[in-house]
């Protein structure tokens, strides 16, 4: 008789955890918004030490970031509303899926944030400049569409709590 292969049909599934998930913490937040912030800097300062020029930052870049940041706060309000307000059951892969976008979306937001937060610091010194000025003003309204994915993202999460069950509704026969 043979010994049973790892992994076989023979061999019993591992019980998988059944822990939750919890929330970002705000400490993954401040350490992302450093790395972005980091980020930032290099984006500034490696184009100077190779003699180039400073990237500029094209209104794009913060349009998006806003109209991505309005997207993840619709869907964070209309999943409250499903979850918490109208207590209806989502299918386990949309909310797992809901709840890694809100993820996603506090910590992209938050090294979005940082970054260009950093980058328009390097240049409000010389705002007295067209250029820098400009840089300046999309770097801000940037940063602030980064906040806004992270809020977004933060209550798009919170939105995916399953709501505890009332009291006042439980069985009273025991």
């Amino acid at each position: 008789m043979s010994e049973p292969e790892p992994g076989g049909a023979d061999t019993p599934e591992p019980d998988l955890p059944t822990g939750t998930v919890k929330p970002t913490p705000v400490r993954s937040l401040v350490v992302a918004a450093v790395f972005g912030g980091l980020g930032g800097w290099l984006v500034e300062a490696t184009p100077r030490a190779l003699g180039g020029d400073s990237p500029q930052v094209p209104w794009t870049a913060p349009i998006v970031l806003l109209a991505v940041a309005a997207v993840v706060g619709v869907l964070a309000r209309s999943t409250f509303v499903r979850i918490q307000r109208r207590h209806e059951r989502v299918e386990s892969q949309q909310a797992v899926t809901l709840l890694v976008l809100g993820k996603a979306s506090a910590l992209a937001g938050a090294v979005i944030a940082g970054g260009y937060l950093v980058f328009g610091l390097l240049y409000v010194s010389s705002m007295d400049a067209v250029l820098p000025r400009e840089r300046v003003i999309r770097s801000a309204v940037a940063m602030l569409a980064g906040v806004g994915l992270a809020v977004g993202g933060l209550l798009l999460e919170r939105a995916c709590r399953v709501p505890e069950p009332p009291h006042d509704t439980l069985d009273e026969s025991g």
